[in-house]
């Protein structure tokens, strides 16, 4: 059987690293974004400009895929935006901007590729962060999108079992420019890069390709018992007090 397989948002980043991982394991890889394909993405990937946050592009994303390579079998929701603001400070845009493509997004690619998937089965995987249960500061927004998302997994996985699994993985540290965002809110990006760090019992950030390793299990025959969980992937940062080890 083809193993046909979509990554959103596989541009750069974690999910480049989720459509790479993918390839190597033998998927017909189809991967989309907002602007041109990437000179450097594998020609073996079929890109598709596209904007999950309209219905009408998740529907040609899967048509797409169904053209070049046939059913989809899995689906991964990576496409992400952020917002470095409080409630307060947020206005209607940018919850627009962040809703539409982190909550809107995933739900209408979950949509169509259900429909996909409704007699020959498959398996979906949410890409949702440590933000969806720990808040960051000046985060509001996002954090809230990403709590979303792994209600909709759980939803997912209960009405849609067992022709379709469905679960999410919860990122922490992952060095890619929208973490580096976000330590350049604090006062002394520095000092708290370094804190950050020495709160992760690994000692180390993780890497893009920490997140593809756990894409790749949860989408392998090994996994097949699993569904309806949200996976920490944080190098052990969320479970640790909140006492810097650094200082002791």
């Amino acid at each position: 059987m083809d193993k046909c397989a979509i990554v959103t948002g596989g541009s750069r980043g974690i999910g480049r690293a989720i459509v790479d991982r993918l390839l190597a394991d033998g998927y017909e890889v189809v991967t989309c974004g907002r602007g041109a394909r990437p000179d450097d993405l594998p020609e073996a990937v079929a890109w598709v400009t596209a904007d999950v946050s309209k219905t009408g592009d998740a529907a040609a994303l899967i048509k797409a895929a169904n053209d070049a390579f046939g059913r989809v079998i899995l689906l991964v929701n990576n496409a992400g935006v952020q917002v470095e603001k409080t409630v307060a400070e947020s206005d209607d845009d940018d919850w627009d901007l962040v809703m539409n493509v982190n909550c809107k997004g995933v739900f209408n690619m979950c949509r169509v590729a259900l429909l996909d998937m409704a007699e020959h089965g498959g398996n979906i995987i949410n890409i949702g962060s440590i933000s969806g249960m720990v808040a960051d500061p000046s985060m509001a927004l996002y954090n809230a999108s990403k709590a979303w998302v792994h209600g909709l997994t759980r939803s997912i996985a209960v009405d849609h079992g067992p022709k379709v699994r469905c679960n999410a993985i919860r990122p922490g540290w992952i060095m890619t420019e929208m973490a580096e965002d976000g330590f350049a809110l604090a006062n002394d990006p520095e000092k708290a890069m370094a804190d950050a760090l020495a709160r992760h019992p690994v000692g180390r950030f993780g890497q893009p390709s920490d997140i593809a390793s756990m894409v790749s299990w949860l989408a392998s025959d090994d996994a097949v018992y699993v569904s309806g969980e949200c996976f920490t992937v944080d190098g052990g940062m969320t479970a640790a007090s909140p006492l810097n080890p650094g200082l002791f």
